[in-house]
């Protein structure tokens, strides 16, 4: 019965407060699944054992460790040794992108990755260039996408990794990881690190897991999965140094005691968001196509994020002539929940990077925003957006 008392209390918690809250947040983070928060809760209160512990409880605790490790292979269709836990993705990219930088230094020192990747790709790198490390960004164009002619020129005999996300979380254009593929095909010895974290239950995963791909990051709470936890995807015999060490866990790759009920609840979770994906996908699209349906036809509404080859979750737009954080907040008191492109740089007040690289103009990119959805969100939620949009927009563009 405690247990029941709990897990009632902490859904309440994690559940949309009522029909009057329209929550389009979703690229910045998800609720977590009740079942994924069963799970947790379950985990915490009868696994007691360390997973590295020797006696009977850490026995039962690294069993737990390693089924839940082999439910996540299983769904992604790779070896169980291949599946490495993080706390999430700034952790997993920062692994990825330093640790082959470190193992692989004494081949080359020449790192790519593309102009909208996110800040945990971009600064990691500009903080390896500080340490003599060389980076080249690879251009977008103006819809988002890298040019895959000029990506080629920049590869060079010492490069050792290239770095490209799947799904671009500002305005949503997935990234062409198989064309790229084909053209590292010819160069095996370069790392290929794909951010997966926007991508996991959006699109196929045949898009963006391809056989060259040779790392992968992923992030529980971007898929109804508890904060604070992830795993990366680590092809078999790719070597990368350890950013941390200690006690030897997770293969020697990553040392410190593993989040056990983090651990399955992800698993959980992942299994959940991939359970009918397409049917999901299906229904996000259709949200997505009656909002930008509707906003193309305002004169004063630029959108940027299209259809073909974008991810279905993601619609990026801009209020010509009113700042992104106060259309945010001006949704905000009618209880929607939208951001400015990308959660990790909203409270910064910056401009869109990925829109700066598409060559957006800046003051045209200072007034984007991200609507962001998930197979939760309705059509009657939608309805009411236009409805609250369309009195905002005639309120805004009156002082225009």
């Amino acid at each position: 019965m405690k247990h029941a008392r709990i897990v009632a209390i902490m859904i309440k918690v994690y559940e949309r407060g009522g029909i009057n809250l329209i929550y389009f947040d979703n690229s910045a983070t998800t609720s977590i699944h009740r079942l994924a928060l069963d799970a947790y809760v379950k985990t915490s209160q009868t696994i007691m054992g360390n997973p590295s512990s020797l006696h009977r409880l850490g026995t039962q605790a690294n069993r737990l460790l390693q089924e839940a490790r082999k439910q996540i292979a299983g769904l992604l269709d790779v070896h169980t040794d291949e599946i490495v836990f993080t706390s999430g993705g700034t952790e997993g990219n920062n692994y990825i992108i330093k640790g082959t930088a470190y193992e692989k230094q004494n081949f080359g020192k020449h790192i790519i990755f593309s102009a909208i990747e996110h800040p945990s790709v971009s600064e990691t790198c500009q903080q390896l260039a500080a340490q003599g490390f060389e980076i080249s960004v690879a251009p977008v164009d103006s819809q988002g996408f890298v040019k895959i002619d000029e990506l080629k020129k920049l590869i060079r005999k010492d490069t050792i990794l290239v770095s490209i996300m799947a799904v671009n979380n500002e305005v949503g254009s997935v990234q062409p990881i198989q064309a790229i593929s084909e053209l590292l095909a010819a160069f095996p010895k370069i790392h290929f690190h794909v951010d997966s974290v926007q991508a996991i239950g959006q699109i196929p995963l045949s898009d963006f897991l391809t056989e060259r791909v040779d790392f992968a990051t992923f992030s529980a709470h971007k898929f109804h999965g508890p904060r604070g936890v992830g795993f990366i995807y680590k092809k078999q015999g790719r070597k990368i140094m350890p950013l941390l060490a200690g006690g030897g866990q997770e293969q020697n790759q990553r040392s410190s005691t593993e989040n056990l009920p983090a651990i399955v609840a992800m698993a959980k979770a992942l299994r959940l968001k991939l359970d009918q994906q397409a049917q999901k996908m299906a229904k996000v699209a259709k949200l997505k196509d009656s909002l930008k349906s509707a906003l193309v036809a305002y004169p004063e509404v630029v959108v940027f994020s299209g259809v073909d080859h974008f991810a279905p979750h993601i619609l990026c737009f801009a209020l010509k002539g009113i700042r992104g954080e106060v259309l945010v907040h001006a949704l905000e008191e009618k209880e929607i929940f939208i951001s400015t492109t990308s959660a990790c740089s909203s409270r910064k007040k910056m401009a869109s990077s990925t829109l700066h690289a598409m060559n957006v103009e800046d003051k045209i990119a200072k007034c984007a925003v991200r609507i962001s959805l998930d197979e939760s969100n309705t059509m009657a939620e939608v309805e009411q957006f236009l409805i609250v949009f369309r009195q905002l927009y005639q309120k805004f563009t009156k002082v225009m």
